[in-house]
């Protein structure tokens, strides 16, 4: 063979070569090297232009490396951040072996099945100190059906962390519009709404709206962000918008911070609660903006030592303890404060609600100096709450003591007080002082004020005036057994 000959030859098996190693697990180890390379050069032109916070807590912004800049006219805009002589050097890159194959950064979801991130691999330090992350920008939830394959409860959650700290300007958007489109218009998503009468009886629900891929979502709803039995948390800062379901949930947790957050949603979004809390204690919520289709701030059985103070609330239901009972279950709450709330165009201002045939008690409970400005219901005690077509009645109830209300003033546009407490187990210690509700004629038809079993005292005139509370205590009350105790 001449040399002209061997040449070419040898040209054509290199090029064979290369196609096969490129398309081959033996040369994965050459592209991850490289993909390691450029994710290091990242990585520190990421922290160059990072801001840097330090305290005892562990910090994680919502973000990415590079986001785009918000779309929505309320997001905030991205900070520009000074670089920071002290910002952390990019962690060492070691380089893989020849042949071991280097796992790429995973997709955001993979058709239903749940993705791991390991934060360690975009540059967290978790060490207390550090803040894991250093640019604000926006979490999307993707909108095709199979990302979610048969639907999940939350979307992102925490679970048994100390000292997590949230914060930062970043925006968690959970497109929630199309699950939304699903919920049955021929059931009430409140039961409350059964004393809401139109004037004209002509309103009508929305038009369902279409996901991407014109498929159905999951029946399964999730919540965008969740915290799971977690010791002092701390979220602030962020914007959570359009979740699917609840926006800011906390269960079985202990020292809980928010603050200056923003929860964003349709007020006939169903289900969308702000915030819920859930079997947690020593709660502090204040100084943020709640709008939803549905409460505000929802307290669920388990929950004891809550403050909540300095929120505008709007859309939504209102601020609600319950509700509590379902399913002749147990509840217990007490020790709740809620001063110093703005409330506008809501359903309810502040609402206790129980279920027939429940257990256990609400006590030690006040509302103090709430503002409602065309609120339909500002005042609600519902014992006999039933968010089906029918309920049946039954004697057991949570019992409901202590319940004081301070300075409630504004307008409404149903009825402004509405106390239906338990036949078995009346309401008792019921005080309300400077209450002034002036009604609204808009498309409802106005109601007086509405009381049943409710017992207590009048501490001075109220406007209008509340002439069904009864005065002192039932004189046939059932004494609480240990079953009902908390």
């Amino acid at each position: 063979m001449s040399g002209m000959s061997i040449r070419g030859f040898t040209c054509m098996l290199l090029i064979a070569y290369l196609i096969w190693c490129s398309n081959f697990e033996s040369c994965i180890a050459v592209r991850s090297k490289h993909w390691m390379h450029s994710r290091s050069t990242s990585l520190s032109e990421f922290k160059k232009k990072g801001k840097s916070y330090s305290n005892s807590h562990n910090h994680h912004g919502i973000g990415g490396s590079k986001p785009k800049p918000p779309t929505h006219k309320n997001t905030p805009t991205l900070p520009k951040a000074p670089p920071h002589k002290n910002t952390p050097s990019s962690p060492p890159i070691h380089k893989p072996k020849v042949g071991t194959p280097s796992t790429p950064p995973p997709k955001a979801y993979n058709r239903g099945k749940s993705t791991i991130f390991n934060v360690l691999h975009f540059g967290a330090k978790g060490d207390g100190n550090t803040d894991d992350t250093k640019l604000d920008g926006t979490i999307i939830a993707p909108t095709n059906s199979n990302a979610w394959g048969g639907g999940l409860l939350q979307w992102l959650e925490f679970t048994k962390l100390v000292g997590i700290t949230i914060q930062g300007n970043g925006v968690i958007d959970g497109r929630g519009s199309v699950w939304w489109q699903d919920q049955p218009f021929d059931e009430p998503i409140d039961d409350e709404e059964k004393l809401i009468v139109p004037l004209n009886h002509t309103e009508k629900p929305p038009l369902p709206i279409q996901s991407e891929m014109g498929r159905k979502m999951p029946s399964i709803k999730p919540t965008a962000l969740r915290f799971y039995g977690s010791f002092n948390t701390t979220v602030t800062g962020i914007t959570i918008q359009n979740s699917p379901q609840c926006h800011l949930k906390f269960d079985n947790c202990n020292g809980v911070l928010v603050h200056n957050v923003s929860v964003s949603s349709p007020g006939d979004s169903p289900n969308t609660d702000g915030i819920h809390l859930q079997n947690s204690k020593n709660v502090v919520i204040h100084s943020s903006k709640l709008a939803c289709g549905d409460d505000c701030i929802s307290i669920q059985t388990g929950c004891s030592n809550v403050y909540v103070y300095d929120i505008n609330c709007g859309p939504g239901h209102g601020i609600s303890i319950g509700s509590l009972g379902k399913d002749n279950t147990r509840a217990c709450v007490s020790n709740i404060t809620v001063r110093d709330v703005k409330m506008h165009n809501t359903m309810n201002g502040v609402r206790i609600k129980t279920w027939q045939g429940g257990s256990g008690s609400v006590q030690g409970i006040v509302f103090s100096n709430i503002q409602v400005s065309e609120v339909k219901l500002p005042i609600v005690i519902d014992q006999f709450y039933c968010d089906k077509r029918t309920c049946k009645n039954q004697s057991s109830a949570v019992s409901l003591e202590g319940i004081n209300y301070e300075r409630i003033r504004g307008t409404y546009t149903v009825k402004p007080v509405h106390f239906a407490c338990s036949d078995f187990l009346p309401c008792v210690d019921v005080s309300l002082t400077s209450v002034e509700l002036k009604p609204v004629q808009e498309q409802y038809h106005l109601y007086d004020p509405f009381c049943w079993q409710t017992y207590g005292e009048l501490r001075t005139p109220t406007v209008p005036p509340i002439g069904c509370l009864q005065i002192g205590k039932p004189s046939s009350n059932r004494v609480q057994t240990d079953h009902d105790s908390c």
